[in-house]
């Protein structure tokens, strides 16, 4: 994809246009491909990935903030720190295709650098950065609210938090407990899947359950109920 249909894909899909059209190539330029085009005047993308990272740190933290009035400190740090994973950026940004529209050298085109999930990382925060710029904080939100925010009503972030082991420290905070995890049904689902069905239970006593498509899945959940069911307990 050329920057211009990129330009027109924005549009269209999320209603922004780049009134700075320089920042928006600054984006989405990789340092190779200037070394092989001398006569670009330009920058590649790293100041701007420096600046997106810290606009990303605080849109997702007020975000958050204001989106889970009744979370403590711990809840919303550990969210933060999922949503900002560098490792969902790559999803996002194929999401978004910017994937298509980055400007490669020919040597980094043919080694596979643009679905490496590395360059991706650091293109979204770099069109983050100059998106900023461009158009100001309501505009990232708007689109982060069409992007990564919508990912949370999905569980997206989910499986970026050890549940598990969040679980654990509450429970031994006083002291050693008798933690199980036990296997309640296996169940073959119409499309030929098996969702399956596990308890979470402390020093012989259930504390939730959950599913999934995998034992280790249907423990989290369970893990993810528990924690949630003993945190809403302590603020209320």
């Amino acid at each position: 994809m050329s920057v211009d249909s990129f330009k027109q894909y924005l549009n269209q899909t999320f209603a922004i246009s780049f009134d700075n059209e320089t920042l928006l190539l600054e984006a989405l330029t990789q340092r190779n491909y200037l070394n092989e085009h001398p006569d670009e005047t330009g920058r590649d993308y790293q100041r701007l990935e420096f600046l997106g990272d810290a606009v990303m740190q605080e849109t997702v933290a007020e975000y958050l903030f204001r989106r889970y009035p009744k979370w403590h400190e711990g809840q919303l740090t550990e969210m933060r720190i999922a949503m900002v994973q560098t490792r969902s950026f790559a999803h996002f940004a194929r999401q978004v295709r910017l994937n298509e529209a980055i400007r490669l050298g020919k040597g980094e085109e043919m080694n596979g650098a643009r679905d490496r999930d590395s360059l991706l990382e650091d293109i979204w925060e770099a069109f983050i950065g100059a998106l900023y710029l461009d158009q100001g904080a309501d505009t990232v939100k708007r689109f982060l609210d069409a992007t990564l925010f919508a990912a949370v009503d999905t569980d997206f972030f989910d499986h970026f938090i050890d549940f598990k082991s969040r679980l654990q420290e509450k429970l031994q905070a006083n002291g050693p407990v008798d933690i199980d995890y036990n296997t309640i049904s296996e169940t073959i689902l119409a499309d030929n899947s098996t969702c399956f069905e596990a308890s979470v239970s402390l020093d012989d006593r259930e504390l939730a359950r959950g599913t999934g498509k995998s034992i280790k899945d249907a423990e989290k959940a369970a893990a993810r109920k528990a924690l949630n069911s003993l945190e809403d307990d302590t603020t209320e």
